[in-house]
């Protein structure tokens, strides 16, 4: 298959149309021109036929610039013929051949005017027959014209086409070449954008300003770019942030297990020394353990959540029993517990563990666990009664490794917003009265997707 690029595919475009209007015209000029000046041939014998066989009709009608014109497009002869045996023609009568034959459809004819052609001398002779009343004998007043003059207005026409034709098809040209470099710009600033793309240099901007569709094109290159740029930047705090979380408990596990080693006991005795690396080890599990679970979430997004009925007391209780000794000063409350939703189990359980976990470290003496449902969805809350949020820091707590003054690694609320998504909700997080207030927002439809208020 032959390749052809844009500039050679508006080329083709525009000369297929014109070779296709060429066609068209010489197959269907040629039938329809014709046919029209036959039947304007006839139309003025016709009305020549008239004019002779009532010559008062001038005085009565005189003729206008347009049938002067008519009139002297071509030339109309006229004879008359008798329907009695024996009695000769008068007027111009044609040869002798033509006129057996012009009378023999003369004797025939029924109507009061007919048409005909005849072919004599390789031409075409048309000509009309009339009944007529001549000295109260019947007869027949024919009337002819030769089929130069609509050959003539065929060539004439034919050559003016031709002319037209060429011309147009010049000037047709045009608009295909400045079609070919109003689209050529454009598609070479794109693609000079997309080439820098694919070399991952994705920090110049694209803002092409013309035409709206264009314009549509690179206001959503420009998006697709900042997001790129967006997950890059997000992708070296990732590893920025996890080589860090991950740095301190290896070098300490290392200085002790040296020290150990080296016969020195940073913590006085064996036990508490190993307790410290213990401590330290399970720390880098859980670092490695929430980074596996949170790209494991990533991988997920194009695919659906295994959805079940759920009730927010089984899953709510379960949590506050678990978390209540972590602090015994604050208590876990749970409202709403008959409220049901639709989710995969397992997901909604780290969920509501991070927003409780993350709730512990702030809350003075209480937290609040709630859900309750409206018609179009289903909301469940975590609330605390510790400081509150600065204003500057709401919208980056679901960042990914953004932390608070006493958060820890900075994925449980980024956790807790990419469960909430493959859910077809969004979360939400406020200064209440109280306190501080997470607010998880799930459709009530498990197959639709809410949109963020």
């Amino acid at each position: 298959m032959i390749k052809v690029n844009l500039t050679h595919r508006i080329w083709l475009a525009f000369i297929s149309i014109i070779v296709l209007v060429g066609l068209s015209i010489i197959i269907i000029y040629p039938i329809s021109i014709k046919g029209t000046l036959t039947e304007e041939t006839y139309r003025l014998i016709e009305h020549e036929q008239i004019r002779s066989a009532y010559p008062l009709l001038d005085l009565l009608n005189p003729r206008n610039e347009h049938d002067f014109t008519d009139r002297e497009a071509g030339r109309v002869g006229h004879f008359f013929i008798y329907d009695t045996l024996g009695r000769p023609a008068e007027g111009a009568p044609p040869p002798k051949e033509v006129l057996q034959e012009m009378a023999q459809n003369a004797y025939r004819q029924e109507v009061n005017r007919g048409r005909y052609e005849i072919q004599y001398g390789g031409a075409t002779v048309f000509y009309v027959i009339a009944k007529a009343q001549i000295d109260d004998y019947p007869a027949f007043h024919i009337s002819y014209m030769w089929d130069t003059y609509r050959d003539q207005m065929v060539n004439r026409l034919w050559e003016r086409l031709v002319y037209i034709l060429l011309l147009t098809s010049g000037l047709s040209l045009l608009p295909a070449i400045w079609l070919k470099h109003y689209l050529r710009q454009p598609l070479i600033v794109l693609g000079n954008h997309l080439e820098q793309i694919a070399n991952r240099d994705w920090k110049e901007p694209l803002k092409w300003k013309g035409d709206e569709d264009f314009q549509r094109l690179s206001d959503q290159f420009e998006r697709m770019r900042q997001n790129l740029n967006l997950y890059d930047r997000a992708q070296k705090t990732f590893i920025q942030h996890a080589s860090h979380e991950l740095k301190t408990p290896i070098m300490v596990i290392k200085s002790y297990a040296h020290s150990v080693k080296d016969g020195i006991l940073p913590k006085g005795n064996m036990e508490q020394t190993m307790d410290v690396i213990i401590e330290e080890a399970n720390r880098m599990e859980r670092r490695v353990i929430d980074m596996l679970y949170y790209t494991k979430l990533d991988s997920l997004k194009e695919e659906s959540p295994k959805h079940e009925k759920i009730v927010f007391g089984q899953i709510a209780f379960q949590i506050e029993e678990r978390f209540r000794v972590q602090r015994e000063d604050v208590k876990i409350l749970v409202k709403g517990p008959e409220t049901q939703l639709w989710g995969d189990r397992e997901q909604l359980e780290v969920l509501l563990e991070n927003l409780v976990e993350n709730a512990l470290r702030y809350a003075k003496d209480t937290i609040w666990m709630s859900a309750h449902s409206t018609e179009d969805h289903v909301i469940i809350t975590v609330e605390n009664n510790g400081e509150s949020i600065p204003s500057h820091d709401l919208p980056q707590l679901f960042n990914p490794f953004y932390k608070g003054n006493k958060g820890k690694f900075g994925l449980g609320l980024a956790i807790v917003k990419r469960i909430t998504e493959l859910h077809g909700g969004f979360p939400k997080v406020e200064n209440s009265e109280v306190g501080v207030m997470f607010s998880i927002f799930f459709p009530n439809n498990p197959k639709s997707k809410m949109r963020k208020k």
